[in-house]
């Protein structure tokens, strides 16, 4: 499914990056079929890819020195620590399309005196050249526009509440919510509930945002 999200985008010179749902070979290898790049997250849909990575960072080789790099700021109330250990020791390793360097990300925040911490692992096609503080402001990038995608589907859509739970129905539900916003915002929506209830009432404005006309 994700590498049909690619037709039709001008992606020569570009940077992909995505969540773990669109770490997929095809998906890689296509962008990088387009001469465009990819920056994906690795979690455990991808078991033997997240296992490599994670034990590079965990027990690295002796001599093994990587990139490093960290960003703090503040929103609001809450104070964010940013860290990207990145390195290209997988390279000829990893069986995975134009895999170049794979980085380690660390985010720990506090908020009114409690600690959180995340940690994540990720893919990419950049070289070396691209450093870990470009790689930590890509990541950060993608980080600000999915933290604003969850609230809305958690927040207008129920996302966490749903009681679709097994198989891949969780991924395609997400798919589906994730085209409807889009969808949305494409037609110039801001408020993507306040446009819910307006497609909601007026059934034939909900197929005309689909290019169907109602007869």
């Amino acid at each position: 499914m994700a590498p049909q999200l690619l037709e039709n985008l001008p992606l020569k010179g570009r940077l992909v990056t995505a969540d773990a749902l669109y770490c997929q070979r095809k998906f890689c290898r296509e962008v990088c079929d387009e001469e465009g790049d990819y920056l994906v997250i690795v979690k455990g849909n991808q078991g033997r890819l997240f296992s490599d990575i994670e034990l590079l960072f965990t027990e690295p080789p002796e001599g093994e020195v990587f990139a490093f790099a960290e960003q703090r700021d503040r929103h609001g109330g809450r104070q964010d620590l940013r860290k990207l250990w990145s390195s290209t020791a997988l390279r000829d390793y990893l069986d995975w399309p134009w895999a170049r360097q794979v980085c380690k990300i660390e985010r720990v925040s506090e908020r009114k005196g409690k600690l959180s911490r995340e940690v994540r692992y990720a893919i990419t096609s950049l070289g070396e050249e691209v450093g870990a503080g470009q790689l930590l402001t890509h990541v950060r990038g993608h980080w600000g526009i999915e933290n604003r995608l969850h609230y809305v589907r958690d927040v207008t859509f129920g996302e966490d509440a749903s009681q679709v739970r097994t198989g891949s129905a969780p991924e395609v539900m997400a798919a589906l919510r994730n085209a409807v916003i889009s969808v949305l915002r494409q037609a110039g929506a801001t408020n993507i509930a306040a446009a819910l209830r307006e497609v909601g009432w007026q059934p034939g404005a909900a197929l005309r945002l689909l290019g169907i006309s109602p007869n």
